[in-house]
């Protein structure tokens, strides 16, 4: 059964249907220093010998540090390193929000030691060429949580060494909850999703009006104020999505509707669904040269119950999730 048939079946039980941007994570590349070739040729018009390139990356690095303490002391805030893997930073920075509220600003900057692309000079000794080799290492990386008026909750991830890709993340749900909240709309979220809406066609108009150019306005906001190295390049940070979620909100008027409704769901989806139904349902086609990995997944979370059907990178999933205050599930389903 479609989400829409679903709607039709059960409008009666339904308080109300939202559809809207959920997870958004964006990435920045400079153009003069996102691959070794172009940073070799940058060095060599800059007059840079490819030897001394760390003493050229050096104090690019210390620029990142010491913005990142001048804006946290500022805010009133103490970086936290994170040095454990299993530490989830969300739960940091949840209970920073606990104590601190919903308002503007900087919330909390976090680092941490992580993977990330570099450089190495090499020096080749069958074409007797210098230049920058691509390699992988690990460096400081700067987390900036931050509550923007516009977007929500969000974060920009900001390494300390070139190539200094940057990676922004936010959600549409929280960026529509901001717009709800200044239009006076009485909403209860509960995570990623909404329980109630006062007005849910005035939201969907909302949420339809989702503007990329007032988070491309923001994108370049925060790479300016985060990772000062812009002027040494003289470019600005080229954006790419890497990762959009788009989600609808189907809200039940009563547990005992949905309940029995989503264990017939997941009953459905888990016998029903082969390799050619999850192709359809994400709009592709099988060929002979496909080498992506299909399948569909059940599993059981604190939140709640999730089948997710995917193919390649692409997935189409639905769960429901259970209210913080009590163990049951919510009248809501994603």
């Amino acid at each position: 059964m479609s989400a829409q048939g679903m709607v039709e079946r059960y409008s009666a039980n339904l308080h109300g249907v939202l559809s809207c941007f959920d997870r958004i994570i964006i990435v920045g590349t400079l153009p003069g220093a996102c691959y070794a070739q172009e940073m070799t040729s940058f060095l060599y018009q800059r007059g840079v010998r490819i030897f001394d390139y760390p003493r050229f990356a050096e104090p690019l690095r210390e620029r990142i540090r010491s913005r990142a303490q001048a804006v946290s002391t500022e805010a009133g805030i103490e970086i936290e390193h994170v040095s454990k893997s299993h530490i989830r930073k969300e739960e940091l920075v949840a209970r920073v929000l606990a104590t601190r509220g919903d308002a503007p600003g900087l919330v909390h900057v976090i680092s941490a030691m992580e993977a990330c692309p570099s450089y190495v000079p090499w020096d080749d000794k069958h074409t007797g060429k210098t230049y920058l080799k691509p390699t992988q290492g690990k460096g400081l990386h700067y987390y900036f949580y931050v509550i923007d008026d516009d977007l929500g909750r969000c974060y920009l991830r900001v390494p300390t060494w070139a190539p200094f890709g940057l990676q922004f993340y936010c959600n549409g749900h929280s960026a529509l909850a901001r717009t709800l909240s200044r239009e006076g709309l009485d909403y209860f979220p509960q995570d990623n999703a909404f329980l109630r809406i006062a007005d849910v066609e005035r939201a969907q108009q909302l949420a339809d009006a989702f503007s990329p150019d007032i988070l491309h306005r923001r994108l370049d906001h925060y790479a300016t104020q985060f990772c000062p190295v812009l002027d040494v390049f003289g470019q600005v940070y080229h954006w790419s999505l890497r990762q959009v979620e788009y989600s609808t909100d189907l809200m039940f008027r009563s547990e005992q509707i949905l309940t029995p409704l989503y264990d017939t769901i997941l009953r459905q989806a888990v016998l029903a669904a082969n390799a050619e139904h999850v192709s359809g349902f994400l709009g592709k086609k099988i060929t002979p040269q496909l080498a992506q990995e299909i399948g569909s997944r059940l599993s059981t979370r604190i939140e709640g119950r999730c089948i997710k059907h995917y193919m390649g990178s692409a997935g189409v999933k639905v769960y429901d999730k259970a209210p913080a205050s009590c163990g049951s599930r919510q009248p809501s389903m994603m």
